[in-house]
């Protein structure tokens, strides 16, 4: 087996792993209203738990606002629990059939507590990366003692491998830096 063939394989997994962070950057609020703030958010229907966007149409109709219309009724207080229980610092206000949620004002405080998290989660990324690139290495090196890759091509594999996690490296810093650009507005 070529030292290619193994890089091949885990690039998948670091595309994943850059989907995962971009999901989780989506999900922190930058005073604007959308979709992906609360459409993850784990409701408790019936006994049972179901992301919010099985139960209910989000939309948006003002750019500080979130309209959350559930499928049935008998799910609207399971949704209003769900987002008054999650971490986001949300107020639901049920309207008739639907529930609106006014997006809050983004004090100084709070961005500086959102840059620290969009850090801490680009940090989170780069080491996952890392961790696909340690995998990969470690699978390239006993290819080498066992006799199937050759010495030049583990040290070519090792240059391309830095080279690929560079690449990653500079996805996760642009991702971050425009987050924080968003935060600032």
């Amino acid at each position: 087996m070529e030292y290619k063939e193994i890089i091949k394989r885990s690039t998948p997994e670091m595309d994943k792993a850059i989907a995962y962070f971009e999901r989780e950057l989506s999900k922190i609020h930058t005073g604007r209203a959308s979709a992906a703030i609360v459409e993850d958010l784990v409701v408790d229907c019936f006994g049972q738990k179901m992301p919010l966007k099985q139960l209910a149409m989000i939309s948006i109709p003002e750019p500080r606002q979130i309209v959350i219309q559930p499928w049935d009724k008998s799910y609207f207080e399971g949704i209003q629990n769900a987002i008054k229980q999650s971490q986001l610092g949300l107020a639901p206000i049920a309207d008739q059939n639907v529930i609106r949620i006014s997006m809050p004002d983004l004090t100084s405080d709070y961005r500086q507590g959102l840059a620290k998290v969009i850090s801490k989660t680009q940090e989170e990324a780069r080491q996952a990366i890392r961790r696909l690139r340690d995998q990969a290495w470690s699978e390239i090196q006993k290819r080498e003692r066992d006799g199937e890759v050759r010495e030049d091509d583990k040290f070519k594999a090792k240059d391309e491998l830095q080279k690929i996690i560079d690449e990653y490296g500079k996805k996760i810093e642009a991702s971050g830096e425009r987050k924080k650009k968003e935060i600032a507005q």
